[in-house]
């Protein structure tokens, strides 16, 4: 089934303060509220859907493309014991195998809890995938209690994510998988 019908095609208003934006202000309300629009275009659009690598695919692509600031979205799926591979992307190429101990993916992967990291120059082990990169959020996706995926959002900005926007796309991927 392809849902294509979308409220609006223009990417969503996610302000939020930033050093390199200072005449944006941030307002908790509006943000949190242009989550929950995007949550709810992404349920539209996998309804009915059961193939997980089709919904990373769609999460990946919406969030991609209508959230200013996310550079690179992707999933990295657990293949094996101890191994992620790229999954469904949107951005520049990805590092195709991350190793559990190696990266902020792997980092998420092997505890199971969401990392932010406002600098990435400043995180230990960090895979270089883009070197544009200067902040990450990477959280794990479950099915079924089982760790099935990291998704992975890189941004050109430092200090980009929150814990605002941990608990939003974290209740995005509690949804679908």
């Amino acid at each position: 089934m392809c849902k294509q019908e979308k409220a609006g095609s223009d990417r969503l208003d996610f302000e939020r303060e930033t050093p390199n934006k200072p005449d944006q202000q941030w307002t908790g309300e509006q943000f949190m509220r242009d989550y929950q629009n995007l949550a709810k275009v992404i349920a539209s659009l996998c309804d009915g859907e059961n193939d997980v690598i089709s919904k990373m695919a769609t999460i990946s692509c919406e969030l991609f493309h209508n959230v200013d600031g996310f550079d690179w979205v992707g999933f990295y799926r657990v293949v094996e014991p101890g191994l992620l591979k790229i999954g469904p992307y949107q951005g520049g190429h990805g590092c195709l195998v991350i190793p559990f101990d190696r990266g902020v993916c792997g980092a998420c992967a092997k505890t199971e809890e969401t990392q932010i990291v406002a600098d990435v120059d400043a995180f230990e082990g960090h895979i270089a995938c883009s070197t544009s990169t200067k902040s990450e959020i990477v959280l794990p996706v479950f099915q079924n209690e089982e760790l099935i995926a990291v998704l992975d959002i890189d941004s050109d900005t430092a200090n980009n994510f929150d814990e605002r926007d941990q608990k939003a796309l974290e209740e995005i991927l509690t949804a679908h998988f």
